[in-house]
Protein backbone atom coordinates (compact mmCIF):
# COMPACT_ATOMS: atom_id res chain seq x y z
CA UNK A 1 0.00 0.00 0.00
CA UNK A 2 1.34 3.49 -0.73
CA UNK A 3 2.34 5.40 2.41
CA UNK A 4 1.97 8.68 3.29
CA UNK A 5 5.63 8.95 5.15
CA UNK A 6 8.70 10.91 3.50
CA UNK A 7 9.27 8.71 -0.66
CA UNK A 8 12.38 5.97 0.03
CA UNK A 9 12.93 6.92 -4.00
CA UNK A 10 11.69 10.32 -5.34
CA UNK A 11 12.36 11.91 -9.25
CA UNK A 12 11.04 14.44 -10.32
CA UNK A 13 11.72 15.42 -14.01
CA UNK A 14 14.60 12.88 -14.15
CA UNK A 15 16.18 12.85 -17.20
CA UNK A 16 19.29 10.28 -19.17
CA UNK A 17 21.28 11.23 -22.19
CA UNK A 18 24.28 9.71 -24.21
CA UNK A 19 25.00 12.34 -26.52
CA UNK A 20 22.46 13.21 -29.16
CA UNK A 21 20.29 9.94 -27.70
CA UNK A 22 18.09 10.32 -24.99
CA UNK A 23 17.35 7.04 -22.86
CA UNK A 24 15.27 8.79 -20.47
CA UNK A 25 13.09 11.72 -20.79
CA UNK A 26 12.10 13.42 -17.99
CA UNK A 27 9.96 11.09 -15.68
CA UNK A 28 8.50 11.60 -12.05
CA UNK A 29 8.01 8.91 -9.78
CA UNK A 30 7.65 7.77 -6.72
CA UNK A 31 8.64 4.88 -4.05
CA UNK A 32 7.07 4.32 -0.45
CA UNK A 33 8.07 2.41 2.15
CA UNK A 34 7.45 -1.47 1.80
CA UNK A 35 6.09 -1.40 -1.60
CA UNK A 36 6.72 -3.41 -4.53
CA UNK A 37 7.36 -0.58 -7.48
CA UNK A 38 8.24 -1.91 -11.21
CA UNK A 39 8.79 -0.22 -14.28
CA UNK A 40 7.33 -2.40 -17.27
CA UNK A 41 8.32 -1.84 -20.63
CA UNK A 42 10.02 -3.44 -23.70
CA UNK A 43 14.09 -3.65 -24.34
CA UNK A 44 15.00 0.14 -25.01
CA UNK A 45 12.41 1.81 -23.02
CA UNK A 46 14.50 3.84 -20.70
CA UNK A 47 13.93 0.89 -17.77
CA UNK A 48 18.06 0.06 -17.31
CA UNK A 49 18.63 3.49 -17.37
CA UNK A 50 16.36 4.28 -15.19
CA UNK A 51 17.45 1.81 -12.67
CA UNK A 52 21.25 2.53 -12.97
CA UNK A 53 21.04 6.46 -11.75
CA UNK A 54 18.72 4.64 -8.96
CA UNK A 55 21.50 2.56 -7.96
CA UNK A 56 23.84 5.88 -8.04
CA UNK A 57 26.57 4.24 -10.74
CA UNK A 58 25.52 6.86 -13.53
CA UNK A 59 24.88 9.99 -13.26
CA UNK A 60 21.62 12.03 -13.85
CA UNK A 61 21.76 14.48 -16.64
CA UNK A 62 19.06 16.62 -15.62
CA UNK A 63 16.54 16.58 -13.12
CA UNK A 64 16.02 16.15 -9.54
CA UNK A 65 16.44 11.99 -7.96
CA UNK A 66 16.45 11.52 -4.12
CA UNK A 67 17.17 8.16 -2.32
CA UNK A 68 16.80 7.76 1.14
CA UNK A 69 16.03 11.17 1.64
CA UNK A 70 19.93 11.81 -0.05
CA UNK A 71 21.32 13.40 -3.44
CA UNK A 72 23.23 10.81 -5.54
CA UNK A 73 25.67 12.96 -6.91
CA UNK A 74 26.79 13.89 -3.33
CA UNK A 75 26.33 10.87 -1.28
CA UNK A 76 26.39 7.72 -3.58
CA UNK A 77 28.60 5.90 -1.38
CA UNK A 78 26.07 5.96 1.63
CA UNK A 79 23.59 5.22 -0.82
CA UNK A 80 25.16 2.43 -2.18
CA UNK A 81 25.24 0.71 0.98
CA UNK A 82 21.92 0.88 1.94
CA UNK A 83 20.87 -0.40 -1.06
CA UNK A 84 21.04 -4.23 -2.63
CA UNK A 85 21.28 -4.74 -6.26
CA UNK A 86 20.35 -7.56 -8.80
CA UNK A 87 22.38 -6.48 -12.43
CA UNK A 88 20.90 -8.22 -15.02
CA UNK A 89 23.57 -10.14 -15.74
CA UNK A 90 24.80 -12.27 -12.97
CA UNK A 91 28.21 -11.48 -11.75
CA UNK A 92 29.23 -14.05 -9.37
CA UNK A 93 32.70 -15.23 -9.05
CA UNK A 94 32.26 -18.77 -10.94
CA UNK A 95 35.66 -20.11 -9.40
CA UNK A 96 34.54 -19.78 -5.42
CA UNK A 97 31.65 -21.97 -3.90
CA UNK A 98 28.09 -20.71 -3.05
CA UNK A 99 28.95 -19.55 0.10
CA UNK A 100 32.12 -17.92 -0.67
CA UNK A 101 30.78 -15.78 -2.88
CA UNK A 102 28.30 -14.44 -0.42
CA UNK A 103 31.34 -14.13 2.61
CA UNK A 104 33.42 -12.06 0.02
CA UNK A 105 30.48 -9.88 -0.58
CA UNK A 106 29.69 -9.47 3.10
CA UNK A 107 33.01 -8.19 3.72
CA UNK A 108 33.23 -5.63 1.16
CA UNK A 109 30.53 -4.42 2.86
CA UNK A 110 32.84 -4.66 6.72
CA UNK A 111 30.32 -6.91 8.07
CA UNK A 112 32.36 -8.82 11.15
CA UNK A 113 32.79 -12.44 10.64
CA UNK A 114 31.05 -13.59 13.60
CA UNK A 115 28.08 -11.84 12.37
CA UNK A 116 28.41 -12.56 8.83
CA UNK A 117 28.50 -16.38 9.21
CA UNK A 118 24.91 -16.76 10.53
CA UNK A 119 23.64 -14.24 7.79
CA UNK A 120 24.77 -16.55 5.60
CA UNK A 121 23.27 -19.59 6.76
CA UNK A 122 19.97 -17.70 6.47
CA UNK A 123 20.42 -16.04 2.88
CA UNK A 124 21.24 -20.03 1.84
CA UNK A 125 18.11 -21.78 3.27
CA UNK A 126 16.10 -18.37 2.13
CA UNK A 127 16.99 -19.59 -1.95
CA UNK A 128 17.05 -22.70 -1.03
CA UNK A 129 20.67 -23.08 -1.61
CA UNK A 130 22.37 -24.79 1.77
CA UNK A 131 22.52 -27.91 0.31
CA UNK A 132 24.60 -26.62 -2.24
CA UNK A 133 26.91 -24.24 -0.06
CA UNK A 134 30.20 -26.17 -0.49
CA UNK A 135 29.52 -26.26 -4.24
CA UNK A 136 31.26 -24.41 -6.86
CA UNK A 137 28.98 -21.80 -8.77
CA UNK A 138 30.11 -22.78 -12.40
CA UNK A 139 28.20 -25.52 -12.78
CA UNK A 140 24.75 -24.77 -11.00
CA UNK A 141 21.45 -24.06 -13.34
CA UNK A 142 20.62 -20.80 -14.09
CA UNK A 143 18.00 -20.72 -11.69
CA UNK A 144 20.10 -21.62 -9.16
CA UNK A 145 22.92 -19.07 -9.84
CA UNK A 146 20.11 -16.22 -10.15
CA UNK A 147 18.51 -17.01 -6.75
CA UNK A 148 22.37 -17.10 -5.10
CA UNK A 149 22.42 -13.19 -6.96
CA UNK A 150 19.58 -12.45 -5.17
CA UNK A 151 21.06 -13.50 -1.72
CA UNK A 152 24.60 -12.31 -2.10
CA UNK A 153 22.48 -8.54 -2.56
CA UNK A 154 20.50 -9.17 0.74
CA UNK A 155 23.49 -9.89 2.68
CA UNK A 156 23.90 -6.27 3.50
CA UNK A 157 20.11 -5.76 4.93
CA UNK A 158 19.29 -3.14 2.36
CA UNK A 159 16.49 -1.08 2.66
CA UNK A 160 16.11 -1.26 -0.72
CA UNK A 161 16.17 -3.90 -3.27
CA UNK A 162 16.93 -3.05 -7.05
CA UNK A 163 16.00 -5.85 -9.45
CA UNK A 164 17.04 -5.22 -13.25
CA UNK A 165 15.38 -8.06 -15.43
CA UNK A 166 15.42 -10.87 -12.54
CA UNK A 167 14.32 -13.66 -14.49
CA UNK A 168 15.41 -12.46 -17.89
CA UNK A 169 16.60 -16.11 -19.57
CA UNK A 170 15.22 -18.57 -17.14
CA UNK A 171 12.38 -21.54 -17.43
CA UNK A 172 9.14 -21.16 -15.72
CA UNK A 173 9.88 -23.48 -13.04
CA UNK A 174 12.88 -21.00 -12.28
CA UNK A 175 11.23 -18.23 -12.76
CA UNK A 176 8.61 -19.18 -10.79
CA UNK A 177 10.48 -20.58 -7.39
CA UNK A 178 12.09 -16.79 -8.25
CA UNK A 179 8.69 -14.96 -7.67
CA UNK A 180 8.45 -16.74 -4.77
CA UNK A 181 11.53 -15.96 -3.03
CA UNK A 182 10.92 -12.26 -4.49
CA UNK A 183 7.47 -12.82 -3.35
CA UNK A 184 8.23 -13.56 0.34
CA UNK A 185 10.84 -10.79 0.47
CA UNK A 186 7.84 -7.96 -0.65
CA UNK A 187 5.85 -9.90 2.52
CA UNK A 188 8.67 -9.46 4.83
CA UNK A 189 8.54 -5.70 4.55
CA UNK A 190 11.43 -5.28 1.63
CA UNK A 191 11.03 -2.54 -0.80
CA UNK A 192 11.30 -4.21 -4.20
CA UNK A 193 11.83 -1.91 -7.29
CA UNK A 194 12.17 -3.94 -10.44
CA UNK A 195 12.11 -3.84 -14.31
CA UNK A 196 10.58 -6.42 -16.43
CA UNK A 197 9.50 -6.68 -19.78
CA UNK A 198 7.40 -9.73 -18.80
CA UNK A 199 3.66 -8.28 -18.25
CA UNK A 200 2.97 -11.72 -15.94
CA UNK A 201 6.08 -10.61 -13.74
CA UNK A 202 4.64 -7.46 -13.15
CA UNK A 203 1.31 -8.78 -12.47
CA UNK A 204 2.73 -10.97 -10.20
CA UNK A 205 5.02 -8.59 -8.04
CA UNK A 206 3.97 -5.33 -8.77
CA UNK A 207 2.04 -3.37 -5.98
CA UNK A 208 2.35 -0.05 -8.20
CA UNK A 209 4.04 -0.03 -11.62
CA UNK A 210 4.60 2.56 -14.33
CA UNK A 211 4.47 2.02 -18.19
CA UNK A 212 7.45 2.82 -20.15
CA UNK A 213 7.80 3.65 -23.82
CA UNK A 214 11.14 5.78 -25.71
CA UNK A 215 11.72 7.17 -22.33
CA UNK A 216 8.98 7.98 -20.74
CA UNK A 217 6.37 6.87 -18.42
CA UNK A 218 2.87 6.49 -20.03
CA UNK A 219 1.01 5.36 -17.53
CA UNK A 220 1.13 4.44 -13.97
CA UNK A 221 -1.51 2.87 -11.30
CA UNK A 222 -1.62 -0.82 -9.66
CA UNK A 223 -1.74 -3.37 -11.91
CA UNK A 224 -5.35 -4.56 -11.96
CA UNK A 225 -6.53 -0.32 -12.26
CA UNK A 226 -4.39 -0.15 -15.45
CA UNK A 227 -6.19 -3.19 -16.77
CA UNK A 228 -9.36 -1.81 -15.93
CA UNK A 229 -8.52 1.54 -17.17
CA UNK A 230 -7.15 0.88 -20.23
CA UNK A 231 -8.96 -2.48 -21.56
CA UNK A 232 -11.56 -4.33 -21.61
CA UNK A 233 -12.36 -7.70 -19.61
CA UNK A 234 -11.59 -10.10 -21.97
CA UNK A 235 -9.62 -10.87 -25.20
CA UNK A 236 -10.81 -13.33 -27.87
CA UNK A 237 -7.75 -13.45 -30.09
CA UNK A 238 -8.06 -15.60 -33.26
CA UNK A 239 -5.55 -16.58 -35.91
CA UNK A 240 -6.31 -16.56 -39.58
CA UNK A 241 -3.93 -18.08 -42.24
CA UNK A 242 -1.54 -15.75 -43.65
CA UNK A 243 -2.72 -12.87 -45.50
CA UNK A 244 -6.26 -12.46 -43.97
CA UNK A 245 -6.23 -10.99 -41.05
CA UNK A 246 -6.60 -7.58 -42.53
CA UNK A 247 -9.94 -8.84 -44.24
CA UNK A 248 -11.14 -10.92 -41.11
CA UNK A 249 -10.63 -7.46 -38.94
CA UNK A 250 -12.91 -5.85 -41.12
CA UNK A 251 -15.81 -7.67 -41.40
CA UNK A 252 -15.06 -8.10 -36.96
CA UNK A 253 -15.34 -4.55 -36.55
CA UNK A 254 -19.51 -3.60 -36.93
CA UNK A 255 -19.75 -6.75 -34.45
CA UNK A 256 -17.78 -4.76 -31.39
CA UNK A 257 -20.65 -2.61 -30.41
CA UNK A 258 -19.18 -1.64 -26.43
CA UNK A 259 -18.15 1.79 -26.15
CA UNK A 260 -14.80 0.36 -25.16
CA UNK A 261 -14.48 -2.55 -27.27
CA UNK A 262 -12.73 -2.58 -30.21
CA UNK A 263 -10.21 -4.83 -32.90
CA UNK A 264 -6.82 -4.66 -32.79
CA UNK A 265 -5.05 -6.15 -36.19
CA UNK A 266 -1.61 -7.35 -35.92
CA UNK A 267 0.71 -9.11 -37.76
CA UNK A 268 -0.13 -12.95 -36.39
CA UNK A 269 -3.71 -12.87 -35.17
CA UNK A 270 -6.45 -10.40 -34.76
CA UNK A 271 -7.22 -9.36 -31.17
CA UNK A 272 -11.16 -8.54 -30.18
CA UNK A 273 -11.31 -6.30 -27.15
CA UNK A 274 -14.23 -7.05 -25.53
CA UNK A 275 -16.63 -7.96 -22.36
CA UNK A 276 -18.11 -11.17 -23.53
CA UNK A 277 -15.42 -13.25 -24.93
CA UNK A 278 -17.38 -16.45 -26.22
CA UNK A 279 -20.18 -14.40 -27.52
CA UNK A 280 -17.34 -12.46 -29.97
CA UNK A 281 -15.95 -15.90 -31.05
CA UNK A 282 -19.94 -17.04 -31.55
CA UNK A 283 -20.35 -13.54 -33.63
CA UNK A 284 -16.79 -14.65 -35.80
CA UNK A 285 -18.26 -17.98 -36.63
CA UNK A 286 -21.82 -16.65 -37.42
CA UNK A 287 -20.12 -14.32 -39.99
CA UNK A 288 -18.57 -17.34 -41.78
CA UNK A 289 -15.17 -16.70 -40.29
CA UNK A 290 -13.07 -19.88 -39.51
CA UNK A 291 -10.14 -18.84 -37.91
CA UNK A 292 -7.15 -21.56 -38.05
CA UNK A 293 -7.21 -21.18 -34.12
CA UNK A 294 -9.15 -19.48 -31.20
CA UNK A 295 -9.59 -18.64 -27.19
CA UNK A 296 -10.77 -16.26 -24.79
CA UNK A 297 -8.31 -14.78 -22.11
CA UNK A 298 -8.17 -11.96 -19.52
CA UNK A 299 -7.10 -8.86 -20.33
CA UNK A 300 -3.55 -8.14 -19.24
CA UNK A 301 -0.82 -5.69 -18.93
CA UNK A 302 0.40 -6.14 -21.99
CA UNK A 303 -2.86 -5.13 -23.37
CA UNK A 304 -2.57 -1.90 -21.84
CA UNK A 305 0.57 -1.70 -23.58
CA UNK A 306 -0.64 -2.04 -26.94
CA UNK A 307 -3.43 0.67 -26.30
CA UNK A 308 -1.05 2.77 -25.40
CA UNK A 309 1.47 2.55 -27.58
CA UNK A 310 0.19 0.75 -30.67
CA UNK A 311 2.80 -2.15 -30.18
CA UNK A 312 3.00 -4.97 -28.22
CA UNK A 313 5.62 -5.80 -25.85
CA UNK A 314 8.41 -7.85 -27.73
CA UNK A 315 8.25 -5.23 -30.58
Amino acid sequence: MRNVAEPLISATGLTKTFGDFTAVAGIDFEVHRGEAFGFLGPNGAGKSSTMRMVACVAPVTSGTLRILGLDPAADGPVIRGRLGVVPQQDTLDLELSVRDNLYIYGRYFGLPRRTLGPRIDELLEFAQLADRAGAKVEPLSGGMKRRLTIARSLVNEPEILLLDEPTTGLDPQARHILWDRLYRLRHEGVTLVLTTHYMDEAEQLCDRLVVMDGGRIVAEGSPASLIAAHSTREVAELRFPPGENAAAAARLAPTVEGRDERVEELPDRVLLYVHDGEAALRHAHELGLAPASSLVRRSTLEDVFLRLTGRTLVD
